[in-house]
């Protein structure tokens, strides 16, 4: 079986929004609010776990930049930022992308426990007594 290419090593021009030497960031295709956002290192690499130390920080810069724009741009009120690193964890693209996803006020009934909600029933650890 042919794995198919993939997505991010081949995006055009016209979707990258900045770049530094190691690393890219451009809108997600499927965003989840406005200015949803995607890091990612030129390099194909799956995981955050294989960068090297300069790409870290070329992601990390990067990040920076991207949030200043968004912000700057929609005015969110927070912001949640997450890897997904294996099918395990919902990783779906196998090219390692750091989310930048900006929230509103309003935008969830209940945003409290933030990225612990993929497993609901353990996101509000602060009504659970101990």
């Amino acid at each position: 079986m042919v794995n198919p290419p993939c997505p991010f090593c081949s995006l055009p021009p016209d979707r990258i929004l900045g770049e530094n030497d190691k690393a890219l960031w451009f809108q997600d295709g499927f965003p989840v609010s406005p200015g949803h956002s995607l890091v990612i290192p030129k390099r194909h690499v799956e995981s955050f776990f294989d960068t090297t130390t300069d790409e870290r920080l070329a992601l990390l810069a990067l990040l920076d930049q991207a949030k200043k724009t968004v912000q700057q741009g929609n005015a969110p009120d927070g912001f949640n930022i997450g890897v997904n690193v294996g099918a395990a964890a919902g990783q779906t693209v196998p090219h390692l992308h750091i989310h930048l996803i900006p929230r509103y006020l309003g935008d969830q009934e209940d945003p409290r426990g933030g990225v612990r909600k993929i497993f609901p029933e353990k996101a509000e650890y602060w009504v659970t007594p101990k």
